[in-house]
């Protein structure tokens, strides 16, 4: 049987303390793309944070894993949902793939495996995500992916010295399982 977290290029799996310098350099690698921009944070709050992820309770709807190259073990980026609400049924997701990784399916393979997760095993119906309007990469994976845009928030967040839009975009269980297998 294989693994429910593995899939042809990469696999999901918990952070490690180890991974700090990596998933600082994912943070850079956001920060130039224009979609965080935070004071800049030291290597050793990167490594605490990675130390309490690789030593935190297992909770099914808000989590953190690394998303790891089956060709070279290498982490390549991280994958999680943020935000969660069971009772309600929905939960927020988010994906980012160092720079040196992009445009390899990546990103793609971790949101599909970690969508399966959510709607097959934990049962959520609905996933929404939230994207800067300018970031026309991330847009278009998630069409791919099937989400359908629900609304755009006019000059909702500030960044970079101005107001952005952020696209919120949803895709439902159903939707989901007619476009990806339900199942590892």
């Amino acid at each position: 049987m294989t693994s429910f977290w593995v899939g042809k290029r990469i696999r999901l799996r918990g952070i490690e303390p180890d991974d700090a310098p990596a998933l600082m350099r994912f943070a850079q690698d956001e920060e130039r793309l224009g979609d965080l921009l935070h004071p800049p944070r030291s290597a050793e709050s990167y490594r605490v944070w990675a130390k309490e992820q690789a030593a935190a309770k297992p909770d099914s709807g808000r989590f953190q894993l690394a998303v790891e190259s089956l060709d070279t073990g290498e982490i390549v980026g991280a994958v999680g949902s943020h935000h969660a609400d069971a009772r309600m049924g929905w939960f927020e997701y988010g994906v980012t793939i160092g720079a040196e990784h992009r445009r390899k399916g990546h990103a793609a393979e971790a949101a599909v495996l970690l969508l399966r997760f959510m709607f097959a095993e934990q049962r959520y119906h609905k996933c929404q995500v939230r994207i800067f309007a300018h970031n026309e990469a991330s847009l278009a994976l998630h069409r791919r992916l099937g989400f359908i845009e629900e609304g755009r928030l006019r000059e909702h967040a500030f960044l970079a010295g101005r107001h952005r839009d952020v696209v919120m975009m949803g895709m439902l269980a159903g939707e989901f399982g007619q476009l990806h297998s339900m199942t590892a």
